[in-house]
């Protein structure tokens, strides 16, 4: 005993050690990879004028960019469960900087979406699924905390490259932006990805397992149901509906609330409702994954839920502008709770044997989501001239995704054990 408790001890403090290395790695490839994909709005105008195509086209390209990425994050995840992050971001790395440096030499509407649509959002599905993933895999007692400090990193890259592309194009002009900023991202993303490990196993070290949280049941490694098994579970096709619902309403909202507060306030403060948004998202990041240690994901969920919706009718009545800074607090803790929450949502209730997978699937069900709501809301706007029927219909996406997710039954331990096949890899936590 007296010789093995010291290794033991070492061993969990390696681990522990380690563990926040992939904290840190994964924090910079959200960064990296969400703040290039905001940056584009950034390319715009530098794009518009040398070559006058519309904001709908260029909006489009972004649009299928993020389709694509949500519907390859499936594979991603898969392979992510195979074949371990360092290989996949190694890839999806290259296509990632690829499609920036290819921006570089665009001049016609196909190369358009050929380059950042295709190859750029091939990159771009896993700078979602891997980082979160393999935090989920690293993680069981801070699971939430740990995840929301990776979500910041989200929001740090939204107010950091957009300004570092801005002042690029200021300088030297929107072609060469593209290629320090596709240059960059590659040996980043490549470089940083490298640091990442599956689980603890995977370096012979014991996982965060023996203390289990308040309020929540975290899974051994490698317990779990299989992909083809979740599948099968209303639990699973229910957590789809909750992410598109909440997705729907969110996305909804980031397009088109500084169109709608200009309509009440100067254009400077309208910009500043978004901005809020973004720094009380990020707190709420934060926030929420302390909370979803204490209580749980899926009560942390329903949290935020109960808040978007009553953010979203307070903003029905918002016509001053304080009130739009005050929905703009209220929506931004409910907007960072949301993505935070959902990758241990999966976790918790799936175990983690196939979460890549399961993972990269709710999250393309948000995808779909994110694409319908905005084109939703624009319609209607085109067509009544105003905001309010669209953003009705968020209250009503949010109060059913409410709903959904109040229905979710927890899947039994015993369900799980006897879903656990012959070839599964051991772990050290076992």
């Amino acid at each position: 005993m007296r010789s093995t408790l010291p290794h033991s001890v070492s061993a969990r403090r390696r681990s522990l050690s380690y563990a926040y290395v992939i904290t840190g790695a994964c924090f910079s490839i959200q960064a990296i990879g969400i703040g290039c994909y905001i940056s584009f709005g950034v390319f715009f105008n530098p794009i518009i004028a040398e070559f006058g195509w519309s904001r709908a086209m260029l909006s489009g390209a972004q649009s299928l960019a993020f389709l694509l990425m949500g519907f390859l994050g499936i594979f991603v995840g898969r392979l992510n469960d195979k074949v371990g992050p360092r290989r996949m971001m190694a890839v999806t790395g290259v296509f990632f900087g690829l499609g920036y440096l290819l921006m570089s030499r665009v001049g016609a509407v196909w190369q358009l979406y050929l380059f950042y649509s295709l190859v750029f959002g091939i990159g771009l599905s896993a700078v979602d699924v891997i980082p979160l993933s393999t935090t989920a895999r690293w993680f069981v007692r801070r699971r939430g905390i740990m995840t929301g400090i990776v979500k910041v990193g989200t929001g740090a890259g939204q107010l950091t490259v957009p300004l570092v592309a801005s002042l690029l194009i200021t300088h030297y002009g929107w072609r060469t932006a593209y290629t320090i900023l596709g240059v960059g991202a590659l040996l980043l993303l490549v470089s940083i990805g490298q640091l990442l490990r599956r689980d603890p196993a995977e370096m012979g070290l014991p996982g965060d397992a023996d203390t289990p949280a308040v309020g929540n049941r975290p899974r051994p490694l490698a317990l779990g149901l299989s992909a083809d098994r979740a599948l099968r579970t209303r639990q699973f096709w229910t957590l789809c509906g909750v992410c598109l619902a909440s997705v729907y309403c969110l996305l909804t909202v980031m397009v088109h609330i500084v169109p709608h507060a200009r309509d009440f306030m100067a254009s400077p403060a309208a910009a500043g409702v978004l901005a809020t948004i973004g720094g009380v998202s990020m707190a709420g990041r934060f926030g929420v994954g302390m909370v979803i240690d204490r209580i749980g994901s899926k009560r942390s969920m329903l949290l935020s839920f109960g808040l978007l919706t009553i953010s979203l009718l307070w903003l029905q009545a918002a016509r001053e502008a304080w009130m739009l800074y005050a929905f703009a607090l209220m929506y931004g803790v409910a907007h960072g709770g949301f993505f935070t929450s959902l990758s241990p949502i999966v976790a918790e209730h799936f175990g983690l044997r196939a979460h890549g997978t399961l993972f990269g699937m709710v999250t393309f069900c948000g995808n779909v989501g994110g694409a319908v709501g905005p084109f939703l809301a624009g319609y209607i706007f085109d067509v009544t001239g105003a905001y309010r029927l669209a953003f009705w219909t968020c209250v009503g996406m949010s109060v059913l995704g409410l709903a959904l997710l109040a229905s979710v039954k927890p899947i039994s331990d015993s369900e799980m054990e006897n879903n656990r096949g012959v070839g599964d890899r051991p772990t050290a936590c076992e």
